[in-house]
């Protein structure tokens, strides 16, 4: 059965015809395609082979004929950061001014739970996903988005093919906010992130910690990248430990509101003057960072036009459009009291 002939009068190969050409069933095609617990590296390159072959590509057409459930999966890594809510509530709204409805799961920063979730959302038929931040790979989407519309937030993926991504600009966020640093009359600038581990250069941290050695290159200043312990895990001391630093520099740039708000809090705890003492920039702007209490400048993402150009992105994939689109969104900072 293996590697027959497929009759090339046919207008688009389907499913059968890899099935055939890798000489295996339907389902473990299936499988494959669904990137499914338990498929052997061996089965995976057969399909895989004969996918690109045949160069293979689910219908949209075939999708459409089973009808739209007018329904679009957001796949979110957590609900505890408050900035995703401007763009989970602009998405939301965006799509139901084209009756579709979304449902949300969180995949808790776990690259397994994320690829059940995805699963789940294409064995329920949705139409699209929305995906916010994932820890799984961009070679693990595109196996994704063979089967289903993807549309990708704060992933930084401009080469990828068959899933469309829509970020904020976020190594030309983090330049900005050391020349605001600048402008303030600051020099002594370091940057807070964290130990990034195996992270993929995907990920939005690393893009700042490039743009900030880039604001720092052009600046002629010697940049330090200071780092916090994984995420997900308890920073409190860790933070302390920064501000006791005897070499603690005079401004740092955080590399998102989730730890410039903290530091800020704990600057002020331990009675250190911001910005007299410590000047601070966090990235995100989100709710908290505009609270006069804590009155952090931020670089702004602009959450409510990700969501929106990320739902619109989306619902073009819907309707029948293939070409990849890699969208920025231009941030910029928002000047407060910390600086």
């Amino acid at each position: 059965m293996k590697n027959q002939a497929i009759n090339a009068t046919r207008d688009r190969i389907t499913i059968r015809d890899v099935a055939q050409d890798a000489g295996v069933s339907v389902a473990a095609v299936s499988k494959v395609l669904r990137n499914a617990y338990g498929v052997s590296d061996i089965l995976r390159t057969k399909v895989e082979t004969s996918i690109e072959k045949l160069n293979y590509r689910p219908s949209v057409a075939a999708r459409a004929m089973r009808g739209r459930t007018q329904t679009v999966g957001i796949l979110v890594i957590e609900l505890s950061n408050p900035f995703l809510a401007g763009v989970i509530e602009e998405a939301n709204g965006t799509l139901a001014e084209s009756s579709f409805k979304s449902l949300i799961g969180i995949g808790r920063s776990t690259s397994p739970i994320e690829a059940s979730m995805i699963e789940s959302m294409i064995d329920n038929r949705m139409d699209g996903v929305l995906i916010i931040a994932p820890r799984i790979s961009g070679k693990v989407l595109e196996r994704y988005a063979r089967q289903i519309p993807i549309v990708v937030i704060a992933h930084h993926e401009p080469h990828a093919q068959t899933y469309d991504t829509v970020n904020s600009d976020d190594r030309r966020g983090a330049t900005l906010a050391v020349e605001a640093a600048l402008r303030s009359g600051y020099t002594d600038i370091a940057m807070l992130g964290y130990d990034l581990a195996d992270s993929p250069p995907t990920i939005v941290a690393v893009q700042r910690e490039k743009g900030y050695l880039d604001g720092m290159k052009a600046a002629g200043l010697e940049a330090r990248i200071l780092r916090l312990p994984l995420v997900g895990t308890d920073r409190r001391a860790a933070i302390d430990d920064f501000l006791v630093l005897k070499d603690r520099p005079r401004a740092v740039f955080v590399w998102s509101d989730l730890d410039a708000v903290p530091l800020i809090n704990a600057a002020r705890m331990s009675g250190l003057r911001v910005p007299e003492d410590l000047a601070i920039i966090g990235y995100d702007n989100s709710p908290m960072a505009a609270i006069p209490l804590v009155g952090l400048t931020s670089v702004d993402q602009n959450a409510a036009e990700l969501g929106r150009t990320a739902a619109k992105t989306l619902l073009g994939r819907i309707d029948g459009r293939e070409e990849a689109r890699h969208l920025l969104i231009d941030p910029h900072v928002e000047i407060r009291g910390s600086t």
